[in-house]
């Protein structure tokens, strides 16, 4: 029972994912109850919040002090934003104009999406790997996803929205919602540098509360429209074996690229785990900040919290496998 205890507290946050599309279908959040609270107006300050958040929580003196290990970082980077969407281009002209050009869309949505913070290092840190490298590589990413990720969907998505996205839109609030609160977070930094060591897991806690509500309130949406009766068993077949199948192409690639530089084995465990990750909270915040239309939201949703899923179960157990073979 205390193995079985300790499961389900570890991966908390995947059982109340779980919940959220549950209360999705049974209690689902309805546009007539915008008289009473505006779930919609809370998760877009939230949004602007956990950027805040991230701006205070960034240590600019730790990322700069990694810069020497360019080698390790490049190719972290260039596996986040260039490896993973050519997996899914190949795809793009068999989906073009078909029922099924969507779902491309969403998974490859997923490709352009930049690595996760919290649990790159952790798991790194778990793996007894460079966790000064893999604290630059999260944090870096995150900053060039504000650009990258836009940038790498715009095309795509003017083919999707059958005419010409308001792009200078798509900047404001990107700027307003996103570098804005970060840019404000690292000029505060000094200031609440005290509060933010006393606040620390509360604070981590805020952006997950988030996400929770930005799933029940798309998977609110989809099950009150019946969106879920349109989309046929075969759709989640193709999502899981790419999101698996990505992640697996990636991890090995990275893992032949780091031997062919003659990484040693801490830069190695990094840059697998590093570049190989995902970010659920980038993907549900750019999903608002890009506009992808209310019928789609939960198509885009889930290849996101699959991969976000998988990566955190399997990469778990393979942190804790590497570690525990490095302590004998």
């Amino acid at each position: 029972m205390t193995n079985l205890h300790k499961f389900f507290v570890k991966n908390a946050f995947l059982w109340f994912l779980v919940l959220m599309v549950l209360m999705g279908y049974l209690i689902p959040y309805r546009e007539s109850y915008n008289a009473y609270f505006n779930l919609g107006t809370f998760i877009d300050w939230g949004i602007v919040i956990i950027f805040l958040l991230y701006g205070l929580k960034l240590n600019l003196r730790e990322v700069l002090n990694d810069v020497k290990n360019w080698k390790l970082h490049l190719l972290v980077q260039i596996a986040t934003f260039v490896l993973f969407p050519l997996l899914v281009m190949p795809f793009y002209k068999i989906a073009q104009g078909t029922e099924f050009y969507v779902l491309w869309l969403s998974i490859y949505f997923l490709a352009c999406l930049p690595s996760t913070v919290s649990s790159s290092v952790v798991m790194v840190s778990i793996a007894k790997g460079n966790v000064p490298s893999a604290i630059f590589n999260a944090s870096i990413s995150g900053l060039i996803g504000i650009f990258a990720t836009p940038m790498l969907m715009h095309p795509f998505m003017e083919s999707n929205s059958g005419g010409a996205v308001d792009q200078v839109a798509i900047i404001q609030q990107l700027l307003l919602k996103v570098l804005l609160p970060i840019v404000l977070g690292l000029l505060l930094n000094p200031l609440c540098k005290k509060f933010i060591e006393r606040y620390g897991k509360l604070i981590g806690k805020f952006d997950r509360l988030i996400i929770l509500l930005i799933v029940y309130e798309s998977f609110s949406t989809a099950f009150v429209n019946r969106i879920f009766g349109s989309v046929p068993p075969i759709t989640f077949a193709i999502i899981a074996v790419a999101v698996v199948g990505m992640f697996f192409i990636v991890y090995y690639l990275l893992q032949w690229a780091s031997h062919r530089l003659h990484f040693n084995r801490e830069d190695t465990i990094t840059t697998t785990f590093c570049g190989s990750k995902k970010s659920l909270v980038h993907g549900s915040l750019f999903m608002m900040v890009l506009g992808i239309p209310d019928d789609n939201k939960v198509m885009f949703l889930l290849p996101i919290m699959l991969y976000h899923s998988f990566q955190l179960f399997y990469v778990s157990w393979l942190a804790n496998r590497i570690g525990n073979r490095q302590l004998r």
